[in-house]
């Protein structure tokens, strides 16, 4: 008998499909079932709040889990009484003092009510992961268009987003990004990073390949990584970005 058919056909399911035509037909329920590893429980956030697994990024209180990442100081963008913090201009991007693999990732964002500038300099900021790949937050209401691989929702210069589902300016977005990180062996990617972002309810990237680094200029690069922090862009243009309810949840 070859090696297929000796495995179970519950188990031939958890490591990627059916055995096939090899393995013979259950005749019985109980041998489709599985019950071990039982997942562990996770309880759901209310009201927009973090399920209970969730390490929370910032709460609105302080900067506490945050540095700079030009010299790793203390934050110094503007904490507001609303719970939120917002860019302070030229001041530089901050980052989590703490390193992360692959995440779900929850952040919401606003661009300012009051529109200035256009193009790339109108609300621009971005949600870096592994502090290299780039989701473009961006203002493109009010026909602000701009290259379709940088405006909102795009893996920068690498995909197009499906849709533009920004709320009106002035008014709080939602991500929540699906992070898979790549693989290196030897210096060398073995596999790529994969990317799955959800704006206010709607799927506008759709678990695509990261292909490297998201510079603004010159192609992607793979510079061998581990784990690396969450970084959020000053793009110092007085962009007046805010961010709050930030938070992840590990998924390695």
């Amino acid at each position: 008998m070859s090696k297929l058919k000796a495995v179970p056909l519950a188990l031939a399911v958890l490591f990627g499909g059916w055995v096939g035509a090899q393995e013979k037909e259950p005749t019985t329920p109980e041998e489709t079932e599985i019950y071990k590893p039982v997942p562990p429980k996770v309880i759901p956030g209310k009201a927009g709040a973090p399920p209970s697994d969730a390490i929370v990024l910032f709460d609105g209180t302080s900067f506490n889990n945050w540095i700079s990442s030009r010299d790793s100081t203390n934050a110094k963008w503007v904490l507001n009484a609303d719970g939120s913090m917002t860019v302070k201009d030229k001041t530089g991007d901050i980052q989590t003092k703490q390193s992360f693999g692959s995440i779900q990732l929850h952040i919401e964002w606003k661009s300012p009510a009051e529109v200035q500038l256009d193009g790339q300099n109108r609300g621009n900021s971005g949600v870096f992961l592994n502090g290299i790949y780039e989701v473009q937050v961006l203002d493109n209401n009010n026909n602000n268009d701009t290259y379709v691989n940088g405006q909102v929702g795009s893996i920068y210069k690498q995909h197009v987003p499906l849709a533009m589902a920004s709320v009106p300016s002035g008014e709080w977005n939602t991500y929540d990004i699906i992070y898979h990180a790549p693989v290196f062996e030897k210096g060398q990617k073995i596999k790529s990073g994969t990317m799955t972002v959800i704006h206010n309810g709607v799927l506008i990237q759709d678990h695509v390949e990261i292909k490297g680094t998201t510079p603004y200029i010159g192609w992607p690069k793979n510079p061998p990584h581990g784990k690396g922090p969450i970084k959020l862009q000053d793009h110092g243009d007085n962009s007046r970005v805010s961010y709050r309810n930030i938070w992840v949840r590990e998924l390695d």
